[in-house]
């Protein structure tokens, strides 16, 4: 027995654009309408800081102070907070596309999915951002302190003017580290050369630290996208499953579940012991008639060829068994 291959179909990119663009619309319109009142906002960034200094493990404070200090460090951190969370993801969404047809939806809908689930963190816990603080908890935004050397203004990553076209009250959970996360998981899974595995790493950790650094995320925030990240990992292939019940309903499709299937090689006929058709060749010829690999005939064993028959009575075993005993006599 052997299982047939999966009959997989290469997605098309007039469908995927239209359905990314959907995904990503919802996400940057979420952003603005959920923007919350902007006190909760800071109650919450402030319960999130104290819980973290509770724990001793406010990474955002010792991080910041060396990207304020240092602009080799802070100018470059900027810039990579400011454009490879729009560059890098969607050159991989692409790159799977293309070279990883085979793998693409599961890891697209596992981005689609987190960046959802992101998206309701936002509106049930608005958070204020470190840089956003009063400056007596000892924050300094570094895209603001740095804005003459980029595009960016003193309003989050957007370009000047248009920050208010951004919630800067969505800092929980982090999905700078959740595409980070998502991008290298892409490059390790998928990926053949090792510097590519490598800079994948590289790439979610280095994210990680830039997002703190420049006080625009927690550290819990950047545990919280990584958690949404898991999340939208368990939950990419029910979503697949669903997606696939709503086009089949839609289209009136009959769903074929061809991958892995067993493939049927008896013509759907089953046979059991006590039915099994036995070998004969024509009487008074042997089998195959002397030629090698010559075909033989199969009849099918009926009643007779597996239970005695037991001579009747008055048979010639009767009157063998009467002769005997008059001789005897």
């Amino acid at each position: 027995m052997y299982r047939t291959a999966p009959l997989g179909k290469r997605p098309r990119w007039w469908t995927e654009l239209p359905l990314i663009a959907v995904v990503y619309g919802l996400y940057s319109a979420g952003r603005l309408l959920v923007r919350g009142d902007v006190q909760s906002a800071v109650d919450h960034g402030l319960a999130i800081l104290d819980l973290e200094k509770t724990f001793r493990i406010n990474f955002e404070h010792p991080l910041n102070r060396i990207f304020t200090e240092y602009p080799a460090i802070g100018i470059p951190a900027d810039f990579a907070y400011a454009s490879l969370h729009y560059l890098l993801t969607p050159a991989l969404l692409v790159w799977l596309f293309k070279r990883r047809p085979d793998h693409y939806r599961r890891m697209r809908t596992w981005l689609m999915v987190s960046t959802l689930i992101g998206l309701i963190g936002f509106s049930l816990l608005p958070t204020c951002p470190p840089r956003l603080l009063d400056a007596t908890y000892g924050f300094v935004d570094t895209m603001h302190q740095y804005s003459a050397y980029g595009w960016w203004g003193g309003e989050a990553s957007a370009p000047r003017g248009l920050g208010g076209l951004t919630n800067q009250y969505a800092a929980m959970p982090s999905l700078h580290v959740g595409w980070a996360l998502w991008c290298g998981v892409v490059l390790w899974r998928h990926s053949r050369a090792a510097w590519a595995k490598i800079a994948g790493i590289g790439y979610a950790l280095a994210i990680t630290l830039v997002v703190m650094g420049t006080a625009n995320h927690y550290f819990l925030d950047a545990v919280a996208g990584a958690a949404v990240m898991g999340a939208g990992f368990l939950l990419a292939r029910p979503a697949m499953r669903l997606a696939d019940r709503i086009r089949v309903r839609l289209t009136g499709a009959r769903a074929t579940e061809t991958a892995g299937t067993p493939a049927i090689v008896s013509g759907g006929c089953e046979t059991s012991a006590g039915t099994a058709l036995v070998r004969t060749t024509a009487a008074g010829s042997p089998a195959g008639d002397g030629r090698p690999a010559a075909p033989e005939r199969l009849r099918e064993a009926d009643a007779s060829d597996q239970i005695p028959r037991q001579p009747a009575r008055g048979e010639a075993g009767d009157s063998r068994t009467d002769g005997a005993a008059t001789a005897a006599r």
